[in-house]
């Protein structure tokens, strides 16, 4: 009779087991390619997630640049950060980090162009802040945003190329041995709880509607994600029949963010959410931004240069750096983030000098398009794998063409200007969320009753919160006499994931501590399978590339190339030794076998 009970109690354990891994099991995975109908959706589900952040930085911009009653140049900055996000995204999934992983404009380059455009030689003029007195066609208005545009353009340029020397000549690699869950954890976990403030501006505009949008995706992504919805379909052998489609779990954003956007459209039509500006609930209305669909143009083509010839200037270059080396922080965590929620293994050395380098590219794509920003991967988008379990690098592809093609249809990417701040903050909620438990689950794989971990991971946290606040309400307390370094210091210090990730890098790598405490047990001479080693070439350069450098033998020196050894049946060497250091800092704390 024990004997039984045993044998049922332990069923019981297995069913439990078995349904919770079918659960968190990826549908698809960074290899794979849905139906062409899913990518669609999918697509278009992860433009929507990155919309609200990629348009609001021209619009934030635009007052600092003097162009806040000229909304046809805001719509070109629009299409320009549009198209270069689409063109950077391309070449990150092809020749970059090769995950699935969204490239978008970066916060962290705001505040030091913020801070340039502040200066008191590139203050605004007091007419161009009168609506009345800006004539838009103007030669001396053009003059006078172009100028502070250009320079900002060349700042960006000459800041990212620190990112491309980073990336390509294998530095972020090197640090790679430094860098274990005490350091990624808390960088992750920054990104999500720095973004508290402005995903609650956005909600706070309706907390009603908002509200409304983090229920139904809570909704369709939790409760109904297992719910199976039939629909018509068509192939060879059953010709017309329906299929069972999990609607939900694959598109719950997307079926979230329209069905809020729709009800905010039939309240604004029968005038139930207030006309009047100044009264709570405004900018609930879908008709607030309908200037700018107006005003902008069918078709816009941005190309390098288009504002004119870019400048430098000095003092911004080195607090753009310091943007740039913040921006590179949060990018190896969301690299980390990304393969786990993608089904894919951690990066490799190569892969990861590879996406460091791309995104300098790209920032400085970004500067000679005039966008007035940079690129970075999108946080949020990583967190969307997690939520609909569709980790494709196929949809990211497609992703980055309807990006490159909203850049330049005018009209229809004015239309996404339409979509509320509630709606987009309601979203926010649930976004930010998943990233800041993604980076607390990177602990799982260190001793959590040690101490040491506790200590290092809650002094970071901890500090990370209270300096930057400090230095926030107390803008003069940094002076060294050194303009530069004064905006290089507050750039860093008021940056949660820069002060976080840092004090958990120092510490882990100062305090004595076992490989268990750290959460990097000893495998060095574990064996790796050869399943593993197979589903590590998905970082393996395109087109065959890898396989023909490989058989050249300067390659192995090449920092951000993947050298594949002859002598090891395929495997590649640099492979094998980051898998054992990936494997460490992956909070799975297990191997995932690629389909």
């Amino acid at each position: 009779t024990n004997c039984c009970s045993c044998t049922l109690e332990h069923q019981k354990s297995h069913d439990i087991s078995s349904a919770s891994e079918d659960r968190n099991q990826l549908t698809y995975l960074v290899t794979d390619a849905p139906p062409w109908y899913l990518c669609i959706f999918l697509a278009i589900q992860h433009c929507l997630t990155a919309f609200g952040a990629t348009i609001s930085i021209p619009l934030i911009l635009s007052e600092g640049l003097c162009l806040q009653h000229d909304s046809l140049t805001q719509s070109h900055l629009i299409n320009s950060i549009f198209f270069v996000s689409g063109l950077c995204t391309l070449l990150q999934v092809t020749f970059g980090v090769r995950l699935p992983i969204l490239q978008g404009g970066t916060f962290s380059l705001l505040t030091p162009t913020m801070a340039m455009l502040s200066m008191p030689e590139w203050e605004c003029p007091a007419w161009t802040r009168n609506a009345s007195l800006v004539d838009t066609s103007s030669p001396v208005f053009k003059e006078e945003w172009q100028s502070r545009l250009r320079n900002l353009q060349g700042s960006i340029m000459v800041a990212s190329l620190l990112q491309i020397v980073v990336g390509f000549l294998g530095v972020i690699g090197f640090l790679m041995r430094f860098i274990g869950p005490l350091t990624i954890a808390p960088t992750i976990t920054l990104i999500g709880l720095s973004l508290f403030e402005s995903s609650a501006a956005k909600a706070g505009t309706h907390w009603g509607i908002s509200a409304m949008t983090t229920l139904l995706i809570i909704l369709f992504s939790q409760y109904l994600r297992l719910i199976p919805v039939p629909v018509p379909a068509y192939n060879k052998l059953k010709k017309l029949h329906t299929s069972k489609f999990y609607i939900f779990q694959r598109i719950s954003i997307l079926l979230g963010i329209v069905v809020s956007w729709l009800i905010c459209y039939i309240l604004t039509v029968s005038d139930v959410l207030p006309s009047n500006p100044a009264h709570y609930g405004h900018l609930a209305r879908t008709d607030v931004k309908g200037n700018v669909i107006s005003d902008a143009s069918w078709f816009t083509f941005p190309y390098p240069g288009q504002w004119g010839v870019p400048a430098v200037s000095l003092a911004g270059v080195f607090g753009l750096m310091a943007g740039i080396i913040c921006s590179m922080a949060e990018s190896m965590g969301d690299y980390y983030a990304c393969a786990k929620l993608s089904g894919a293994p951690p990066p490799p050395r190569h892969a990861i000098n590879r996406g460091i380098g791309v995104e300098g590219l790209g920032s400085l794509l970004a500067g000679a398009f005039g966008t007035g920003n940079g690129t970075t991967s999108f946080s949020e988008n990583v967190a969307v794998l997690g939520i609909t379990k569709v980790g494709s690098r196929t949809v990211i592809l497609l992703s980055g063409v309807f990006l490159i093609l909203m850049g330049i249809l005018g009209k229809i990417s004015a239309v996404f200007t339409t979509i509320p701040d509630p709606v987009v903050g309601g979203m926010f909620m649930v976004m930010f969320g998943v990233i800041t438990a993604t980076g607390i689950s990177n602990l799982q794989s260190t001793d959590m009753n040690s101490s040491r971990t506790i200590f290092i991971f809650g002094f970071s946290m901890f500090s990370a919160l209270s300096i930057p606040n400090w230095i926030v309400k107390n803008p003069g307390s940094l002076h060294t006499g050194v303009k530069e370094v004064d905006h290089v210091l507050h750039i860093l210090l008021t940056t949660n994931m820069f002060v976080g990730g840092f004090l958990g890098f120092i510490l882990d790598n100062t305090i004595p501590g076992t490989k268990r405490e750290r959460g990097l047990p000893d495998r060095e001479h574990e064996d790796v399978s050869d399943k593993f080693s197979a589903s590590l070439e998905l970082y393996d350069l395109p087109f065959g590339l890898t396989s023909f450098l490989s058989s050249q033998s300067w390659v192995r020196y090449v920092p951000f190339c993947p050298w594949r050894d002859r002598d090891t049946d395929g495997r590649t060497e640099d492979n094998n030794v980051m898998l054992r250091r990936g494997s460490e800092l992956s909070s799975h704390g297990e191997i995932v076998e690629m389909r």
